[in-house]
């Protein structure tokens, strides 16, 4: 399971006021297209589905493959019906808790969990019916918690050359973080890479 992110040389990937903006330059947005057509499933929050509206497809003049299968965290049912993931333009599965009442038209749902989706049921049932390349696009709260559950395999980061500052604007990491140096996601960078005008850096997860 690979974690793909963008973010600002200060660790931002929003505004302060949590809007969000375009670090990747061309020549990351072509690597994140190819990696969409490379992956069997690409996975958000519903909070990034809020603010920015994805389509979460793989864009033809970037990239030749077939659309992954959309997979949306949404524990509450807050999608919007007019949300482009929803817009049948490629396979989508929402994901709900078991306490969840609303349905989506047209769309799978899965609901596991309780006050939040489990994360491993998720991974442990796509697995089970042949995903076995998942993509996480985030957003930090999203990516907090695979990295701190231990469920990614990889981390990709696009360092864009900005620096947005804020102390409230959202980071790569969100979540309730590390209570301690020890409980911090561990990473052995792998690879770098100059990309345009910023940085990719290729992470494994250390176990």
């Amino acid at each position: 399971m690979i974690i793909n992110a963008a973010m600002s040389v200060d660790g931002k990937i929003a505004l302060a006021d949590g809007r969000g903006v375009r670090i990747s330059d061309e020549a990351d947005i072509r690597r994140v297209h190819r990696l969409r057509a490379q992956v069997d499933a690409i996975l958000v929050g519903v909070g990034t589905v809020l603010k920015d509206d994805p389509k979460l497809t793989v864009k033809r003049e970037y990239a030749d493959g077939p659309d992954p299968l959309r997979i949306v965290l949404d524990s509450d049912g807050k999608t919007p019906e007019h949300a482009k993931v929803l817009d049948g333009s490629a396979p989508t599965l929402i994901v709900t808790t078991a306490d969840c009442q609303r349905s989506f038209r047209g769309v799978e749902m899965l609901r596991t969990g309780t006050d939040e989706v489990d994360l491993h049921s998720l991974l442990d049932q796509l697995g089970s019916r042949g995903i076995r390349t998942l993509l996480v696009e985030g957003g930090s709260t999203v990516i907090w918690s695979f990295l701190h559950g231990g469920l990614a395999d990889e981390l990709r980061v696009f360092v864009g050359s900005a620096v947005l500052g804020g102390a409230t604007a959202p980071t790569l990491a969100g979540g309730e973080g590390a209570a301690t140096l020890e409980q911090a996601a561990r990473l052995r960078l792998t690879r770098v890479e100059r990309l345009g005008d910023g940085v990719l850096l290729e992470y494994a997860v250390v176990r």
